[in-house]
Protein backbone atom coordinates (compact mmCIF):
# COMPACT_ATOMS: atom_id res chain seq x y z
CA UNK A 1 0.00 0.00 0.00
CA UNK A 2 1.36 3.41 -0.98
CA UNK A 3 1.96 5.83 1.87
CA UNK A 4 0.60 9.37 1.49
CA UNK A 5 1.57 12.51 3.38
CA UNK A 6 -0.62 13.48 6.33
CA UNK A 7 -0.29 17.21 5.61
CA UNK A 8 -3.96 17.89 4.97
CA UNK A 9 -5.13 16.48 8.30
CA UNK A 10 -4.37 19.88 9.82
CA UNK A 11 -6.62 21.65 7.27
CA UNK A 12 -10.12 22.67 8.39
CA UNK A 13 -11.72 19.68 6.64
CA UNK A 14 -9.08 17.29 7.99
CA UNK A 15 -9.46 18.63 11.54
CA UNK A 16 -13.26 18.27 11.29
CA UNK A 17 -12.86 14.69 10.11
CA UNK A 18 -10.49 13.84 12.97
CA UNK A 19 -12.82 15.47 15.52
CA UNK A 20 -15.75 13.44 14.19
CA UNK A 21 -13.76 10.21 14.23
CA UNK A 22 -12.55 10.90 17.79
CA UNK A 23 -16.12 11.50 18.93
CA UNK A 24 -17.30 8.24 17.34
CA UNK A 25 -14.44 6.34 18.99
CA UNK A 26 -15.18 7.85 22.43
CA UNK A 27 -18.87 6.94 22.06
CA UNK A 28 -17.86 3.39 21.16
CA UNK A 29 -19.43 3.60 17.71
CA UNK A 30 -16.21 3.22 15.75
CA UNK A 31 -13.19 0.97 16.08
CA UNK A 32 -9.88 2.97 16.27
CA UNK A 33 -8.38 0.71 13.58
CA UNK A 34 -11.21 1.64 11.20
CA UNK A 35 -10.73 5.34 12.03
CA UNK A 36 -7.06 5.04 11.01
CA UNK A 37 -8.14 3.46 7.72
CA UNK A 38 -10.55 6.35 7.13
CA UNK A 39 -7.73 8.85 7.73
CA UNK A 40 -5.43 6.95 5.36
CA UNK A 41 -8.15 7.07 2.69
CA UNK A 42 -8.59 10.80 3.35
CA UNK A 43 -4.82 11.33 2.83
CA UNK A 44 -5.00 9.47 -0.50
CA UNK A 45 -8.21 11.13 -1.70
CA UNK A 46 -7.16 14.70 -0.92
CA UNK A 47 -3.76 14.16 -2.53
CA UNK A 48 -5.32 12.62 -5.66
CA UNK A 49 -7.96 15.37 -5.90
CA UNK A 50 -5.41 18.16 -5.64
CA UNK A 51 -3.15 16.46 -8.19
CA UNK A 52 -5.83 15.64 -10.76
CA UNK A 53 -8.77 18.02 -10.30
CA UNK A 54 -7.30 21.44 -9.50
CA UNK A 55 -6.27 23.28 -12.67
CA UNK A 56 -5.96 26.88 -11.43
CA UNK A 57 -2.53 28.44 -11.85
CA UNK A 58 -1.23 30.91 -9.30
CA UNK A 59 1.84 33.10 -9.12
CA UNK A 60 3.18 34.73 -6.00
CA UNK A 61 6.08 36.84 -4.85
CA UNK A 62 7.39 37.95 -1.50
CA UNK A 63 10.48 37.93 0.68
CA UNK A 64 11.91 34.55 1.61
CA UNK A 65 12.45 34.66 5.37
CA UNK A 66 13.36 31.04 6.13
CA UNK A 67 13.75 27.78 4.25
CA UNK A 68 14.75 24.28 5.27
CA UNK A 69 14.87 20.72 3.96
CA UNK A 70 14.25 17.84 6.34
CA UNK A 71 13.41 14.26 5.37
CA UNK A 72 12.76 15.33 1.76
CA UNK A 73 10.19 17.93 2.87
CA UNK A 74 10.86 21.58 2.04
CA UNK A 75 9.44 24.32 4.29
CA UNK A 76 9.44 27.96 3.21
CA UNK A 77 8.37 31.01 5.25
CA UNK A 78 7.50 33.92 2.95
CA UNK A 79 6.99 37.45 4.32
CA UNK A 80 4.48 39.82 2.71
CA UNK A 81 3.48 37.51 -0.16
CA UNK A 82 1.15 38.66 -2.92
CA UNK A 83 -0.77 36.07 -4.94
CA UNK A 84 -2.17 36.51 -8.44
CA UNK A 85 -4.68 34.12 -9.95
CA UNK A 86 -7.43 34.60 -12.50
CA UNK A 87 -8.42 38.26 -12.06
CA UNK A 88 -7.68 38.53 -8.35
CA UNK A 89 -4.74 39.53 -6.21
CA UNK A 90 -4.41 38.66 -2.51
CA UNK A 91 -1.81 39.63 0.06
CA UNK A 92 -0.85 38.38 3.54
CA UNK A 93 1.66 39.18 6.28
CA UNK A 94 3.39 35.81 5.95
CA UNK A 95 2.76 32.28 4.76
CA UNK A 96 4.26 28.88 5.33
CA UNK A 97 4.65 26.61 2.32
CA UNK A 98 5.34 22.91 2.84
CA UNK A 99 6.42 21.05 -0.30
CA UNK A 100 6.80 17.29 -0.59
CA UNK A 101 7.88 14.98 -3.37
CA UNK A 102 4.77 14.28 -5.47
CA UNK A 103 6.21 11.16 -7.08
CA UNK A 104 5.12 7.82 -5.78
CA UNK A 105 7.86 5.37 -4.71
CA UNK A 106 9.41 3.70 -7.74
CA UNK A 107 8.57 6.50 -10.20
CA UNK A 108 11.47 8.12 -11.99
Amino acid sequence: MTQYYELYRSSSIGAALMDSLDELIVEGLLNPHLAMRVLAQFDKSISDALSNKVKTRITFKGSLRTYRLCDEVWTFIIKKPSFKFDNEELTANKIKIVACNARKPGEA
